[in-house]
């Protein structure tokens, strides 16, 4: 059985100008909230992307949510770079980023290129990739070769397992710091956006503040960022077990998944998500 309006077919062309890095930055200096959704599949990519989503993650949380792992470290570079062909065949004009998966750039510098280089022949437009201290000098290399980064501080789920599990971030002074000496270095370094994971409200609002030109995405790190992410699955409540506390039921608003999803988009941009009450951590 085949689908008569497939996720190739072109003949309905978005009304939506291509959202570009140099569009994002735009949308920043003026205020403008970015809303972000994870997408692995051309379909859901497509979906999104029509419903007003500016950027699409491939993130390796499919690790979880697609392949049934119970963390996102068993994802590979080859299973990265299929999703995110498939994704980009669906996407018309959204920013589509790519996960660097866990052992795939923590080599050195030139091993996160070939990495990069790998997501980026799949579609990306940016890759994303997890923590500091180290990884500025890796964010630089890629950086002046044309690869647009974004990086991903406070809880970093490929480090679950040294972090002791899904973990708040920076709730006392010396983890803050250290996520403000990061987040600085990784600025610095030429990270043109950067995902903040499961931290204090008030650290995350900071660290946008401190770091102005930077595009700062949070999930479950308040209302204070230049945008907002969501796994797909959680927000679609397709996740099974416990929800993040800060997963509002978008599909009881919307009534239908492109519903659920357009809600999202608008509740980002006027600022009602996230409710800041649920990030008092």
């Amino acid at each position: 059985m085949s689908s008569q309006n497939s996720p190739g077919d072109n003949s309905t062309p978005s009304a939506r100008k291509s959202i570009t890095l140099h569009r994002l930055r735009e949308m920043h200096a003026a205020g403008e909230k970015i809303a972000m959704l994870t997408a692995y599949d051309a379909s859901f990519a497509r979906l999104a992307d029509e419903a007003g989503v500016d950027c699409l993650l491939v993130g390796d949380s499919l690790g979880m949510v697609v392949q049934g792992h119970a963390s996102t470290t068993p994802v590979t570079l080859e299973e990265m770079a299929y999703h995110t062909r498939a994704a980009a065949r669906g996407n018309r004009t959204a920013f589509l980023i790519a996960d660097l998966p866990f052992g795939t750039y923590h080599e050195d510098p030139a091993h996160a290129m070939r990495s990069s280089a790998v997501l980026m022949g799949a579609g990306a437009q940016m890759v994303k990739l997890e923590g500091g201290g180290w990884t500025p000098e890796t964010v630089r290399f890629l950086v002046d070769r044309g690869v647009p980064v974004c990086a991903h501080l406070g809880l970093t789920p490929q480090s679950v397992h040294a972090l002791g599990g899904y973990r708040i971030q920076g709730r006392d002074e010396a983890g803050a710091a250290t996520l403000r000496r990061h987040a600085r270095e990784l600025a610095d370094a030429g990270a043109s956006m950067m995902v903040f994971e499961l931290m204090p409200s008030d650290l995350a609002r900071g660290l946008q503040a401190d770091n102005p030109g930077l595009m700062t995405i949070g999930i479950g790190a308040g209302g204070g960022t230049a945008g907002q992410v969501l796994v797909l699955h959680d927000m679609l409540r397709v996740t099974r077990g416990k929800l993040p506390r800060f997963v509002r039921d978008f599909v009881a608003e919307g009534n239908t998944i492109e519903g659920a999803i357009r809600t999202y988009v608008a509740a980002v941009k006027d600022g009602s998500f996230p409710d800041e009450s649920l990030h008092a951590y």
